[in-house]
């Protein structure tokens, strides 16, 4: 997980970036808002009944490991002036996995997003809301560079796309003798979607077909190509340009361009390829990429 940090009433409150909906705040920074001993602070809260029975849902609801007979003995132990409960305990117990105790220096109490947000609002109201304020912009601030990085990556297929259109041009076209324009232009679409099926599995009209809201707003398959797949896409693009110049035939050049796509792709995803690249980019907003728009 990478790790950011955002500035609440003077609190620095860090948080570990997971992408997607998995992104995890420390309750000890949150805690020192209200008091310097947050490991404190943390157990009065879970010892909070309303607390539990929260925390209990929201593990029934994300956990399929969740052990509700040992989150009923909390349940019924909450409110007595004997129970007490700790992080690490109420982790142990019940097999949580919406808190957690990361070791070491930096160190400290970190809660799913959802949970920390019900922490905050424990601890106070106006503090949750800025809170809640501040991660938003985080999070709008890094979904804008990897926008504005995903259309790097565009840029770069549509200008490997130009390598594959003038090899069509210089050695495909010319065999064919004299045919008109638009029968040209059927050509380059052909390959084109040569290049779709390999690596999406379908043409871009057969696409269009099976997404017609999204085809109504204007957006295409290359559009919503993952940052793998215009990795791949790129490659495929240059490669098929080679098979080209080599005189290959299309059926041949489908099935060796299917057998690479496939390749790739398994590399790429067992690298965790398209999550290293979206840790770069929000480790990378300070101008170290440099950004193209579409």
């Amino acid at each position: 997980m990478a790790k950011k940090e955002i500035s609440v009433q003077g609190t620095t409150i860090s948080i570990l970036i997971n992408g997607g909906d998995e992104d995890y705040i420390s309750l000890t920074d949150m805690a020192r808002y209200k008091d310097n001993d947050p490991n404190a602070v943390i157990s009065n809260w879970l010892r909070n009944r309303n607390t539990l029975e929260y925390l209990g849902v929201w593990e029934q609801l994300h956990n399929t490991a969740f052990k509700p007979l040992e989150f009923e003995g909390f349940l019924r132990e909450a409110g007595l002036n004997r129970f007490t409960i700790s992080s690490k305990k109420w982790i142990q117990g019940v097999n949580a996995v919406g808190i957690r105790v990361k070791a070491g220096r930096n160190g400290g109490t970190y809660a799913h997003k959802d949970i920390a947000f019900q922490f905050g609002m424990w601890l106070s109201p106006t503090f949750q809301l800025y809170i809640v304020a501040e991660y938003q912009k985080l999070k709008n601030s890094e979904q804008l560079a990897l926008e504005q990085n995903w259309n790097a990556k565009r840029l770069l297929s549509k200008i490997n796309y130009q390598i594959h259109t003038d090899a069509v041009k210089s050695h495909i076209i010319p065999r064919l003798k004299s045919i008109s324009q638009g029968k040209q232009m059927l050509i380059y679409a052909s390959e084109a979607d040569l290049l779709n099926i390999a690596l999406f599995g379908c043409t871009a009209k057969e696409w269009e077909n099976a997404n017609p809201q999204l085809a109504a707003k204007r957006y295409n398959l290359r559009d919503m190509a993952t940052t793998n797949q215009l990795l791949i896409l790129a490659n495929l693009e240059s490669y098929n340009a080679e098979l080209i110049k080599q005189g290959i035939e299309k059926a041949s050049r489908l099935t060796i361009l299917r057998r690479v796509a496939k390749e790739q792709m398994a590399v790429l995803e067992r690298t965790n390829a398209d999550q290293q690249y979206r840790r770069f980019v929000g480790n990378n907003q300070n101008g170290e990429l440099q950004v193209f728009n579409d």
